[in-house]
């Protein structure tokens, strides 16, 4: 992340490089059943490419690549895709995997508000508390909120702002946070959700 200025204020981006992204298959009712496209992501040496990728890149005439994600909602013209499908002012949907924090207790992973600080307390101030009854059901229901895994979750953020977008170097520069830790990858999509103005619909 960094910041840029707009007039008077100074904004904070998140600068993705978004391209270019060669188109490496596209796949039909009639010999797939649905309609989709497959396009890659960030180049990938041939040598670290085994031989049924290989042949995947070659019947497209792409060179490799590292990342091959599948869009249905998607139907590119041409062979790449570049950032210039965006626009400034445009709201987008940016989806990654979130950090992960590793094994992490109620309070940290459930904002937990933990147990007395004073009067007696020993042992006891970031701890769970009770989970659950005696005999009726004498069992922990499932989905309860306890201490474990924490991240490496799917997370979609959305409804975030273009603010910038520059096509000569492949950057996109996008208002706020993302999910994930730097170079991850992200995928960009225009917005599901139109947020409108108060009391709108």
């Amino acid at each position: 992340m960094t910041q840029i200025w707009k007039g008077d204020k100074a904004v904070p981006v998140t600068v993705v490089l978004a391209g270019p992204c060669p188109v490496v298959q596209r796949k039909t009712a009639q010999s797939d059943g649905y309609e989709a496209v497959q396009i890659g992501f960030a180049p990938k040496a041939e040598r670290k490419v085994n031989r049924p990728a290989m042949g995947h890149f070659k019947k497209a005439g792409v060179s490799p690549v590292r990342f091959l994600r599948e869009f249905r909602d998607f139907a590119p013209e041409g062979d790449t895709v570049n950032v210039d499908i965006f626009a400034e002012g445009e709201k987008i949907d940016a989806t990654g995997t979130s950090k992960g924090k590793g094994f992490q207790g109620v309070i940290k992973r459930w904002h937990f508000a933990g147990g007395p600080g004073s009067h007696g307390t020993k042992k006891w101030h970031r701890r769970p508390g009770s989970i659950g009854q005696r005999k009726t059901p004498g069992r922990v229901y499932k989905g309860k909120k306890m201490a474990g895994h924490m991240g490496t979750d799917r997370v979609t953020v959305q409804n975030l702002e273009v603010v910038e977008v520059r096509a000569s170097e492949n950057i996109i520069l996008v208002k706020g946070a993302i999910p994930g830790a730097n170079g991850g990858l992200v995928i960009l999509r225009g917005a599901v959700k139109m947020r409108t103005a108060k009391g709108g619909k």
